[in-house]
């Protein structure tokens, strides 16, 4: 996704000796972060109050929508009550896979050509 924040990921992934040392901590941030624990997905933390990703959301197919909605729900009820979801509730790692990024990626992509094409000069010749 291109983003508007410095980051270290292009990196770290052409380089897979550091990529591999850096995958255990990357797990152990992801564990800490907490919000497996409550049933979320990572891209259910992206927030909400961008354009694009309201472009995003609408993008979604219908039961993907769905349950990101009962996800974020399901977190909110468990933060209210400050409890944890039974530990075969928790959101795996391989469950845990962007679904939201790439209809980003392919919304950032579409503006970058609108923009290239609204500024596309043309010159007549005779």
């Amino acid at each position: 996704m291109a983003s508007s924040y410095p980051t270290l990921a292009p990196f770290i992934l052409k380089r897979p000796w550091l990529a591999n040392m850096l995958k255990p901590v990357a797990n152990w941030y992801s564990n800490a972060a907490g919000y497996r624990q409550l049933g979320l997905r990572a891209d259910d933390l992206i927030v909400e109050e961008n354009e694009k990703v309201i472009k995003a959301l609408k993008r979604l197919p219908p039961k993907e929508a769905y349950d990101r909605v009962y996800r974020l729900r399901r977190a909110f009820q468990c933060s209210t009550t400050h409890k944890l979801l039974p530990k075969s509730e928790w959101t795996t790692p391989k469950e845990d896979v962007p679904y939201l990024r790439p209809l980003l990626d392919q919304i950032t992509a579409e503006e970058k050509e609108r923009a290239a094409l609204d500024s596309l000069t043309v010159i007549k010749s005779h």
